[in-house]
């Protein structure tokens, strides 16, 4: 396999199985390494997704870790969940002609027509002084397969939208190269321009929207997010809530 040529501020970390690029790379991280070094697997054994769901992790996708030292608030830190959304859309939209099938769903998942096709993990740890230690972003994209799962966004891959057989390599080259131009922009000018980006291309903006949480359940029109990220939502009152986390579904969407 090619390795792929990635912007001067990665390291890069190739292996051939690895428990999870994730766990890896915080095992780095806590070892000192460097902002930008960047753990690659072809396969993994214990590949994870959001609340420790699995995630399918068979030799033909990406699975990527970055160990990231941002310097500033764990909330602050948070914004690069829509950072990394947004670097893994350019992405897709080099491999794919249907570029405006391509949404960013509230947290950290991007669909082709509906589907999911990547997911996003951020794991932090914060130091004494209040600040991100360290913090390691997972990216797993579906590239030659996908699980048979159903549910209301069942799994695609590239292949499968008519993108061909796209190897890890080139993909990984093209996702380091977005993600470096997307975090450039988002050192220099903050959140807001990273969050105009990504609601030019939210999924479900404007329907109503039905969030879980733990202990609770709301529903209102999905009308952005805030300043920090978090989702905005309007009830029939017309009063707005926030919410920092949550698992979000839309009505009619299957």
């Amino acid at each position: 396999m090619t390795t792929p040529r990635l912007p001067d501020e990665f390291r890069l970390v190739e292996m051939d199985e690895i428990d999870s690029t994730n766990e890896e790379a915080k095992r780095l991280a806590c070892s000192g390494a460097a902002d930008g070094t960047l753990v690659w697997s072809h396969r993994q054994t214990a590949g994870r997704g959001r609340r420790g769901r699995v995630w399918t992790s068979e030799p033909g996708n990406l699975y990527a870790s970055i160990v990231l030292r941002p310097d500033c608030a764990p909330l602050q830190a948070a914004q690069l969940t829509f950072v990394a959304a947004l670097a893994v859309r350019d992405m897709l939209t080099i491999f794919l002609s249907n570029s405006d099938a391509i949404a960013c769903k509230w947290p950290n998942d991007v669909l082709i027509g509906g589907r999911k096709i990547s997911g996003i993990l951020l794991e932090s740890s914060t130091a004494g002084s209040g600040t991100v230690d360290w913090l390691v972003l997972g990216i797993g994209v579906n590239l030659r397969h996908h699980p048979d799962i159903g549910g209301r966004h069942p799994a695609t891959d590239l292949s499968a939208e008519g993108a061909g057989a796209i190897e890890a390599s080139a993909a990984l080259e093209t996702l380091a190269m977005a993600f470096a131009e997307r975090r450039g922009e988002w050192l220099q000018g903050g959140f807001e321009a990273v969050r105009n980006a990504w609601l030019k291309h939210a999924y479900g903006l404007g329907q109503t929207a039905h969030i879980k949480l733990e202990n609770a359940s709301h529903s209102g029109s999905f009308i952005g997010i805030d300043e920090s990220g978090a989702l905005r939502l309007r009830g029939d009152d017309c009063a707005e809530q926030l919410f920092a986390a949550g698992e979000v579904t839309f009505e009619g969407s299957s």
